[in-house]
C-alpha cells in the first residue's frame, strides 16, 4: 500500500484530498481483484476505508481526467528527450440495456458490423524512443439526433428540372477554397480534445505530429489538424486517384496546370523507389515522392508500400501520406506503425482494468470508469518498468499475480496469534507472490 501512496503522491495538485484518498483505495484493489471490474467487485477488494459507498462516491465525482493523466504520465513516464507523437482513435464498448447514456450503434472493427454500444474517442502521447503509448485523454462519442429529411422529389420533377437548367456551370459560382470546411460534430468534438491537450501539455512538450488511422485520411481531417497547428500522418484508400505535378510548359493565359499524369500503381516509376528487400519469398517496394489529390488543398508527401509475392505473383498495396513534405520517407512509416500501440492501450483497458465490465449508466459514472480504466494502463506501464529491471518480461499478468499475492499474504497475517520471523515472511511473499504469474519462476523446495 506504501509503494501506490508513493506512485500516486504526484497527482495531489489536481485531485482533492477525499478523491485522492479514494483513489488510493482504489488502485491497489484493481491491480489485485479478479473477476469483473465493476463497483460492487472493488469494493470488495479494497481494505480499510474503501466500501462500497466509498467507491460509488468516487464514481459519481466529476474528475478532470485530462490532468490527471497528464501529471502522472509526466512525473513517471516522459522523458524530455524523446520525440512525442499524438495519437488518436476510436473504440466501441458493447452494452445491453437501453438506460446507459450514449447508448446506440457503433461500427465494431472486433465484429466487422455495426453493435449496440458505446463508444469512446481517446487521445494518447506515444514514445518514439520507448516504442509505448501512454493514454491522456477520452471521451465518450454521442451520436447527433438525426436530422428530418426533405421528402425526395418524384422522377418527373427532376427532369423537368434537368430541362431548366443548362449544360455546363452554374452562372454565378465560384472557386471553393479547399482550406475552408465544415468541420462535423465529430471532427469540432476532436479538434476541441486536441486544443486541450495542447494546452495542457504546451509548457513541457510540443508535438507536432497527429497519428490518425485510415478513417481520418482526408482534407476534413487534415485542415482540422492544421487549425491546431499540427501536421496529420494518416492512410488513403488503396485506389486514391493521385497525379503528379504537371512538369510541362504552361499557357500564357488562363490557370496554370498543377495537376499531371495519373499515378498508376501497378506501375510506379523506379526513379521514386527508396527502397527494396526480400523475405520468405515476399519482395517489398518502398517508393517515395509527392503528389496531388484533387480532395485536398495542398500536395501529400506519400509512401508507398508494395508487396508481391514471387511465388504466386499477388500483388498489394499501402499507401501512406502526411502534410508535412519534409518528412523523410521511413519517419513516416515508423511514425504510422507506432500508432497501433493505442489499440494495446484499448486492449488492456477491456481485458485488465474493466472498460469492457462497468456497469454505470449515467454520464459523469460513465466518463469515470472508461478513464480510470485508461489511467489503470498508465499505473500498470509505471509499475512494470519498475519490475522489468529485474525480470525484464513482466507482464501485466504477472503484475496483478504479485498484487493479489501481496493481498493474500498480509490478509492471512493479520489472522495468525503470533506474526512470523522476517525471514519467513520474506519467504511466504517471494513463494505466493509467483502464484498465478507467467514470467517468474515459482520455489516449492
Amino acid at each position: 500500500m506504501a509503494d501506490i501512496i508513493a506512485v500516486l503522491q504526484c497527482l495531489d495538485q489536481c485531485l482533492s484530498k477525499t478523491t485522492l484518498r479514494q483513489l488510493v483505495c482504489i488502485v491497489p484493489a484493481m491491480l489485485a481483484m479478479t473477476g469483473r471490474v465493476t463497483m460492487l467487485g472493488i469494493s470488495r477488494w479494497t481494505g480499510e476505508g474503501g466500501s462500497y459507498r466509498t467507491v460509488q462516491r468516487f464514481f459519481n465525482t466529476l474528475i478532470a481526467w485530462g490532468k490527471v493523466h497528464w501529471f502522472f504520465i509526466r512525473h513517471h513516464l516522459l522523458d524530455p528527450e524523446d520525440t512525442i507523437l499524438i495519437a488518436g482513435d476510436e473504440t466501441v464498448v458493447t452494452k445491453a440495456g437501453h438506460k446507459t447514456y450514449g447508448l446506440d450503434r457503433f461500427f465494431s472493427s472486433l465484429y466487422g458490423k455495426p453493435v449496440p454500444g458505446i463508444a469512446f474517442f481517446g487521445l494518447s502521447l506515444i514514445s518514439v524512443k520507448q516504442r509505448v503509448s501512454h493514454p491522456v485523454m477520452m471521451e465518450q462519442v454521442i451520436k447527433p439526433e438525426p436530422e428530418k429529411q426533405e421528402p425526395r422529389p418524384s422522377k418527373s420533377a427532376k427532369k423537368q428540372d434537368q430541362k431548366e437548367r443548362s449544360a455546363g456551370r452554374p452562372k454565378g459560382s465560384k472557386n471553393k477554397n479547399r482550406c475552408d470546411v465544415e468541420l462535423s460534430p465529430y471532427l469540432l468534438q476532436i479538434q476541441a480534445m486536441l486544443h486541450s491537450l495542447l494546452r495542457l501539455v504546451g509548457a513541457d512538450i510540443q508535438p507536432i505530429y497527429c497519428v490518425l488511422d485510415g478513417a481520418f485520411g482526408n482534407n476534413y481531417a487534415l485542415q482540422m489538424l492544421r487549425q491546431c497547428s499540427l501536421h496529420l500522418i494518416s492512410k488513403l484508400r488503396c485506389d486514391a486517384a493521385l497525379y503528379f505535378p504537371f512538369q510541362g510548359p504552361q499557357k500564357k493565359f488562363g490557370p496554370r496546370r498543377k495537376y499531371g499524369d495519373k499515378l498508376n500503381y501497378a506501375r510506379i516509376p523506379d526513379q521514386y523507389l527508396k527502397a527494396s528487400s526480400v523475405e520468405d519469398a515476399i519482395q517489398t517496394r518502398i517508393y517515395h515522392m509527392v503528389l496531388w489529390h484533387k480532395l485536398f488543398a495542398d500536395p501529400l508527401n506519400v509512401v508507398i508500400i508494395v508487396k508481391t509475392n514471387l511465388k504466386t505473383h499477388a500483388r498489394a498495396h499501402v499507401v501512406l501520406f502526411s502534410d508535412d513534405l519534409d518528412l523523410a520517407y521511413d519517419q513516416l512509416i515508423d511514425y504510422y506503425g507506432l500508432r497501433f500501440q493505442i489499440e494495446f492501450n484499448f486492449r488492456d483497458a477491456k481485458q485488465f482494468w474493466g472498460l469492457e465490465d462497468f456497469m454505470n449508466v449515467n454520464p459523469i459514472p460513465v466518463y469515470n470508469a472508461a478513464n480510470l480504466a485508461m489511467f489503470m494502463v498508465n499505473v500498470s506501464q509505471a509499475l512494470t518498468r519498475h519490475f522489468r529491471s529485474t525480470c525484464p518480461f513482466f507482464s501485466v499478468i504477472d503484475l496483478k499475480a504479485h498484487f493479489r499475492g501481496r493481498k493474500y499474504v498480509i490478509e492471512t497475517l493479520k489472522l495468525l496469534p503470533q506474526q512470523p520471523e522476517p525471514i519467513s515472511i520474506d519467504h511466504i511473499f517471494a513463494q505466493v507472490l509467483a502464484i498465478g504469474s507467467v514470467n517468474i519462476a515459482f520455489d516449492s523446495s
